[in-house]
């Protein structure tokens, strides 16, 4: 199914013309049929993967597939933890990062995907 601009009932509040066309132009140029296209276009571009557990991965996106499994390269991993001062009661938060040459990401942790901005 091709995406094209969401067509509105004369019930619902309609966006502007401006999202509208923006709309047709991103369905268009880009050739998005289905939402794994996003990802499919971020072939060989560092992606960011937000993933359960407070990790954030940067990477180069090799692979992936229906399940959103991925294959990174050159990656950098940040864990955040969180912890509670006994003391002061106060939160110390912790962030730990290291490189990989090659990661395989399983798709059941994957929360978001954000491909590389691109501009016109």
């Amino acid at each position: 199914a091709r995406v094209d601009a969401p067509s509105y009932s004369k019930s619902q509040k309609q966006g502007t013309r401006e999202d509208d066309t923006y709309i047709n132009l991103l369905a268009h140029e880009v050739k998005m049929e289905e939402p794994l296209d996003l990802i499919r276009l971020s072939i060989d571009e560092r992606v960011y993967v937000k993933c359960r557990g407070d990790r954030e991965l940067r990477g180069k996106l090799h692979a992936y597939d229906q399940h959103l499994n991925m294959v990174l390269g050159e990656v950098e991993e940040t864990v955040t933890t969180h912890e509670v001062d006994e003391e002061t009661e106060e939160e110390i938060v912790r962030k730990a990062t290291r490189s990989v040459k090659m990661l395989f990401v399983r798709g059941d942790i994957v929360v978001l995907v954000s491909p590389p901005l691109r501009t016109a």
